[in-house]
C-alpha cells in the first residue's frame, strides 16, 4: 500500500505502468480498487495513479473534507507533491464531478478528461444513493464478477457522511456553465442501465462543443468499467491516443468490438 502525507494527514494512493500520466478518480461506492482492470490494460502506455478520496478506502475520514471543493484541494496536492505535472482525468460519479471542477480550477495542468455516470445536477441522483448503507448499495450496484468482488471488499470502508456531503455540494455548482466553458476534450461513458444516475439527454451534445462527445453502453449499470470492461477500455485508450485538436465525435463503439466480446 503507498501512502503519501498531505495535510497532516495520510492518503492512500496506488500506481501502475510508465507512460505519459493518468489520474483515476473512484465513485460514492468503493475505493481506488475498481480501477484496477483499467489500469492493468493500459499500463504499457500510461502510468496510472489512483487516489483514495477523503472519507474512501484508506484515507482518513475528515467530516470537514467531504465536500467537492474540498476532494479538489486534495487532488491538486498529491499531483503537485508527486510532481506528475500535466495529467489526463478519468472520474466516476463522485470522481467525475471532482475532475471536472479541478479543470475549472486548474486548467493548465489538465490535458484530457473521461467522466463516467455524472451527474449535473442533485436530481439526477437516486435519493438512495443518500439513504442506503453501503453494504445496500453494494449488492444493488455491484455485480457477481471478481473485480466486483475486489470493489466489494473495499466500499464498506466509506464514511456515509462523506457521499452525503458531497451530493449536498453537488448544486453548488452550475455544471452546464462549467462543461460549456471548458477548453479541454472530454468524454463522457454512461451506462444505458444505471440506476444511480440518470443519463445526460443525447440531444443536450448536439449544442456542445466538438470537443465533447457521450458513448452510451447499452449492457452497462453504474459500473461500466466493471460490466463491460473490454469496450470501456477500448474508450479508454482510444480517447487518450486521439491527437491533440482531433475532433472526438468519431468515437464509437465498434462493430468488431461488440463481435468479439458478445
Amino acid at each position: 500500500m503507498s501512502i503519501i502525507a498531505l495535510d497532516n494527514d495520510l492518503i492512500h494512493y496506488e500506481v501502475l505502468g510508465r507512460g505519459r500520466p493518468l489520474l483515476f478518480l473512484h465513485g460514492w461506492v468503493g475505493s481506488w480498487r475498481y480501477w484496477i482492470p483499467s489500469m492493468q490494460a493500459i499500463s504499457i502506455s500510461y502510468r496510472s495513479y489512483a487516489i483514495d478520496l477523503w472519507g474512501f478506502g484508506d484515507s482518513p475520514n475528515r467530516s470537514d473534507r467531504y465536500a467537492l471543493s474540498e476532494q479538489v484541494k486534495l487532488l491538486n496536492a498529491f499531483i503537485a507533491e508527486m510532481g506528475i505535472g500535466r495529467v489526463a482525468l478519468v472520474g466516476h460519479g463522485l470522481g467525475a464531478l471532482v475532475g471536472l471542477l479541478f479543470n475549472q480550477i486548474y486548467p493548465e495542468i489538465v490535458d484530457r478528461i473521461i467522466v463516467t455516470a455524472v451527474p449535473l445536477d442533485k436530481a439526477m441522483v437516486n435519493p438512495r444513493l443518500r439513504m442506503d448503507t453501503m453494504e445496500s448499495l453494494m449488492e444493488w450496484l455491484l455485480g457477481k464478477t471478481p473485480d466486483a468482488d475486489a470493489a466489494r471488499l473495499e466500499a464498506p470502508k466509506a464514511d456515509p457522511e462523506a457521499v452525503r456531503k458531497s451530493l449536498d455540494s453537488i448544486d453548488q455548482i452550475n455544471w452546464m456553465s462549467l462543461i460549456m466553458e471548458m477548453q479541454v476534450p472530454c468524454l463522457f461513458i454512461q451506462g444505458a442501465l444505471d440506476p444511480v444516475v440518470d443519463p445526460l439527454p443525447v440531444e443536450l451534445f448536439s449544442h456542445l462543443p466538438e470537443n465533447k462527445h457521450q458513448v452510451l453502453l447499452e449492457s452497462s449499470g453504474h459500473f461500466p468499467m466493471l460490466d463491460e470492461p473490454g469496450k470501456y477500455n477500448r474508450l479508454l485508450a482510444e480517447f487518450l491516443s486521439l491527437p491533440s485538436g482531433e475532433s472526438i465525435r468519431g468515437i464509437q463503439l465498434r462493430d468488431e468490438w461488440k463481435r468479439r466480446i458478445r
